[in-house]
């Protein structure tokens, strides 16, 4: 039986920073996860509605959902690593 590692879930609170710099600090928090962990970024650039999932597909990792509430945005990202 082979034993499941745990998944992390991770929180990015990117607000008050503007484009490029909430992918920038997506791409930093990723990089650092494992596939299956799952990233939650909180953003108040508009652009990251945009810019983040289309980062995330070029890259392989899959949107879960996008939140907008009180003019946040808050996207959870599910990682692949291709190279593990």
């Amino acid at each position: 039986m082979s034993h499941q590692p745990e998944k992390s879930h991770q929180q990015l609170d990117a607000r008050r920073l503007l484009c490029p710099l909430p992918v920038i600090r997506a791409q930093d928090a990723v990089a650092k996860l494992k596939t299956g962990d799952l990233l939650t970024v909180t953003s108040t650039d508009p652009g990251a509605k945009m810019d983040i999932p289309s980062w995330s597909r070029i890259n392989g990792h899959k949107v879960i959902e996008i939140i907008e509430k009180d003019n946040e945005i808050i996207i959870t990202i599910e990682v692949n690593q291709e190279s593990e």
